[in-house]
């Protein structure tokens, strides 16, 4: 039974909200020991607390993220990924979802990360990996240009120019494109273009970029202390006990 609740745990933060059925029909897929739908039933009637203090809430037939019971979205979330495919990864990929904080690094990340480090930390590469964790965050749960650069203008980073804004919005885009997301049932939005062939690609804008400072007053507060650096994984500073995701970072 703990490698079933294993199973639902990683399914959850895969996808976001998974039916029982699927549950058993993945589980069945990957393993030699098959379980019943029984199996499901009793752990849903009696984990149900297990399964809360894991982020995990159950929803009639349906196993149900925190986050999505929190904001009112079960239904919007079932209509968004309709008729879209199942993103199944193998057995040891599929379980590291179980960690909640657990994300797919893609080619993308790297990229993203290497071009932060070395234009915009100074080489901080502790700094660039909270930007681009922040980034991730941002492309896999509430994606727009503006919010993006809440994060460079929140951490006081400067940009020399706009070709060099275009550069990472160009490399966050990528990004962006080959995240995760709850509502592609576990698919990119570059999968789900091969899959489905839907328009689902977010284009690079093509406006001057909303929501940064402009270069003087990037220019003046780059060098001024800046705030506590905070990673969407770490502690809220706010002391609430929660991660900084769930908390004042949402």
């Amino acid at each position: 039974m703990n490698q079933v609740i294993d199973y639902i745990m990683s399914l959850t933060n895969l996808y976001g909200l998974v039916h029982k059925d699927k549950v058993l029909e993945i589980c069945n897929i990957q393993n030699d020991e098959k379980i019943d739908l029984e199996v499901i039933d009793k752990i849903m009637k009696e984990a149900p607390e297990m399964l809360a203090k894991n982020f995990v809430e159950i929803n009639g037939d349906y196993f149900v993220s925190e986050t999505i019971m929190e904001f009112d979205e079960f239904e919007t979330q079932l209509m968004q990924r309709k008729g879209k495919p199942f993103y199944i990864p193998k057995k040891e990929e599929l379980l590291k979802y179980k960690n909640e904080t657990y994300f797919e690094v893609p080619k993308e990340y790297e990229d993203l990360l290497s071009y932060i480090a070395n234009n915009l930390t100074d080489g901080d590469e502790h700094f660039a990996e909270i930007l681009c964790e922040d980034i991730q965050g941002i492309c896999q749960f509430a994606f727009s240009v503006s919010t993006i650069f809440d994060i460079f203008n929140r951490n006081e980073i400067s940009f020399k120019s706009e070709k060099q804004i275009s550069e990472l919005m160009e490399l966050v885009m990528k990004l962006a494109n080959n995240t995760r997301l709850w509502e592609n049932n576990g698919h990119t939005p570059n999968e789900i273009f091969e899959k489905i062939e839907k328009p689902n690609l977010r284009p690079l804008p093509k406006e001057r970029f909303p929501g940064f400072m402009n270069f003087e007053e990037m220019d003046t507060t780059n060098k001024k202390s800046g705030p506590k650096k905070v990673g969407r994984n770490e502690p809220c500073p706010c002391d609430s006990g929660k991660k900084y995701k769930k908390c004042c970072g949402k």
